[in-house]
C-alpha cells in the first residue's frame, strides 16, 4: 500500500482482529490513528537477521530523497518502558564512545532530565536475576586490550552519601557545603588511616560543616579519611517488608529507581 491510497484523516488499520479497543472504535475511532498487527520494519532491512527480533525494528534512515539523519529513533517528551515476564531484561542498550564536554567519556547510556537533574555516563546493568538488583557498570578495560571492566554499586540498609580525602597538617575537614541540608547530622561517621606512623588521631567533635581531629601535643595529622552519613531530604530506607513485589513496599516507591521495576520518569 502507498501512502499516497491511504486517506488522509481516517484511521489505518493493518492485520485481522479488532486489537486496537485504544484507538477508538466505530465512530469513536480517533483520526489519524493507525494499528499494526506487526511485526513491521523501519529502514536499512539489512541491518537485522533473517527472523524477526522485534514486533518493531527500526534501523538507520536509507532512503536517498532523506538526508540520512544520524540516529534510528529520536523521542521528544515523556517515555516510559514496562517490562512483562516474557522479558528477562525491559531495557538492554549497547554502543560505543560518547563525546562529552572535551573528554571523551567510553559508555553506553546518557541519561538527563532537567527536573530532577540526572546524568549517568557509562554501561548501566541493573538486573532482577542472580544476584538480585545488582547494579552494575560494564566497559572496556582502560588498560588490558581485549578485556572488559565490571564494577557494582556499594548496597546497604539505607539511603547514604560518603566523602573521602586526606588531610595533611589539619585538624579541621570541611563537610561538602550541601551536607547541612543533605544529611542527618546525627548519623555521620568518621574512619581515619593514618599514613606514615601511629598518631593517636581521634575525632573529637563535629557539625554539619566540618569534622574536627585531635592528636596527643607535637604530632601532625597526615591520614586518609571516609566519612559517611544517612540522607534526611528523603523518606527513611524500609529494608524489610512483607510482599511479593515492589509494589507491596510500604513507603514512596516514587523516590527510587528500583532493580526489576519500572523505570518511567516521575515529575
Amino acid at each position: 500500500m502507498h501512502f499516497s491510497d491511504v486517506e488522509v484523516g481516517k484511521q489505518l488499520i493493518v492485520g485481522e482482529g479488532t486489537y486496537y479497543d485504544c484507538l477508538g472504535l466505530g465512530r469513536k475511532a480517533i483520526r489519524g490513528s493507525a494499528y499494526i498487527e506487526g511485526p513491521f520494519l523501519l529502514g536499512d532491512a539489512r541491518s537485522f537477521s533473517e527472523k524477526v527480533l522485534a514486533t518493531a525494528m527500526i534501523a538507520r534512515d536509507v532512503n536517498s530523497e532523506s538526508n540520512n539523519p544520524p540516529r534510528s529513533l529520536h523521542v521528544k517528551g515523556n517515555t516510559r518502558l514496562e517490562g512483562d515476564s516474557g522479558t528477562p531484561n525491559a531495557l538492554n542498550i549497547s554502543g560505543n564512545t560518547k563525546q562529552v564536554g572535551n573528554t571523551d567519556q567510553t559508555g553506553k547510556i546518557t541519561a538527563s532530565s532537567t527536573v530532577k537533574a540526572s546524568n549517568f555516563i557509562g554501561d548501566i546493568s541493573t538486573t532482577s536475576g542472580t544476584p538480585p538488583g545488582c547494579k552494575l557498570f560494564d566497559i572496556p578495560h582502560p588498560s588490558k586490550k581485549g578485556y572488559r571492566l565490571a564494577h557494582a554499586c556499594v548496597e546497604g540498609p539505607e539511603i547514604g552519601v560518603y566523602c573521602r580525602g586526606r588531610i595533611k597538617n589539619d585538624k579541621i575537614i570541611l563537610l561538602p557545603d550541601y551536607w547541612k541540608d543533605l544529611v542527618n547530622i546525627d548519623t555521620i561517621t568518621v574512619q581515619l588511616q593514618p599514613i606514615g606512623a601511629h598518631q593517636d588521631v581521634i575525632v573529637r567533635r563535629w557539625d554539619a560543616e566540618k569534622v574536627e581531629l585531635q592528636t596527643k601535643s607535637g604530632i601532625p595529622i597526615n591520614c586518609f579519611y571516609h566519612i559517611f552519613a544517612e540522607r534526611k531530604d528523603i523518606n527513611e530506607l524500609v529494608v524489610e517488608y512483607k510482599g511479593e513485589s515492589p509494589d507491596d513496599y510500604p513507603g514512596d516507591n516514587s523516590q527510587y529507581s528500583i532493580a526489576g521495576y519500572h523505570y518511567d520518569t516521575r515529575n
